[in-house]
């Protein structure tokens, strides 16, 4: 189980990594090995106005569906279209290929409550 240690994590187990004032969001390993096979990932909208752990979207896997929490607060500015037609890049490279969206930070935008790798470790146990 990968848990990188430059990303912060939420405890709905998605992942964020900060880069100024935007935040690349995705869902962490372990969420996406809970999961099994994902067969279907629905995006947030660009443009939407997103708070800390409101829903921005589901990820479908053969055994459920489980939603996507947003881990700050902002404005969605992209989306990895590539999920359209290859959701699987969600279990293959969950912190890479299989990012979901980016989201521009208002003001702090709740980062400085977001876990770090060593307590998410915790959170999980790994």
């Amino acid at each position: 189980m990968r848990i990188p240690d430059e990303l912060k994590y939420s405890s709905d187990h998605e992942w964020a990594a900060v880069s100024d004032n935007r935040v690349r969001v995705g869902i962490t390993d372990y969420a996406q090995d809970a999961l099994g096979d994902v067969v279907f990932v629905d995006l947030p909208k660009v443009g939407t106005k997103v708070t800390v752990a409101q829903s921005i979207g589901e990820v479908e896997s053969t055994k459920s569906v489980s939603e996507i929490y947003s881990p700050v607060t902002g404005t969605v500015v992209a989306v990895n279209e590539e999920l359209s037609g290859t959701p699987e890049a969600v279990n293959q490279d969950p912190y890479g290929a299989g990012w979901i969206c980016e989201i521009e930070l208002d003001g702090t935008g709740g980062v400085d409550a977001l876990l770090d790798a060593e307590a998410y470790r915790g959170l999980t146990d790994h």
